[in-house]
């Protein structure tokens, strides 16, 4: 296991919500921890597509998998991203449409 700092932690929080099905769980997550079945259902996404975003931000360090009993549930690696995600949603952007399209992608 790597062990990441500063811009390396913001690149990889970047990468993450870059997805918006990623980004949909972080927000989940940060409301409280899931069960992937419940967080499928939730964002209306199939089991295997909630597996493979959850991978993505394990291998992230975004998210970790807590056994309990059977099953595992999901949670935020670190409360303060709860923080992080909660406060980055209340950011009003001033966007340029020359610049950036509407789903977030540079054109320039």
């Amino acid at each position: 296991m790597e062990t990441l700092t500063h811009a390396p932690v913001l690149a990889r929080f970047g990468y993450a919500v870059s997805d918006p099905t990623r980004a949909r769980i972080l927000l989940a997550l940060a409301a409280e921890p899931a069960f992937p079945s419940d967080l499928a259902d939730a964002l209306g996404v199939s089991r295997q597509s909630m597996s493979n975003h959850l991978a993505c931000l394990r291998g992230c360090g975004l998210v970790v998998a807590v056994p309990a009993g059977r099953r595992t549930q999901y949670e935020l690696a670190d409360a303060r991203l709860g923080h992080a995600v909660r406060d980055l949603i209340g950011v009003v952007l001033a966007v340029d449409p020359n610049c950036c399209a509407p789903d977030g992608t540079c054109v320039a």
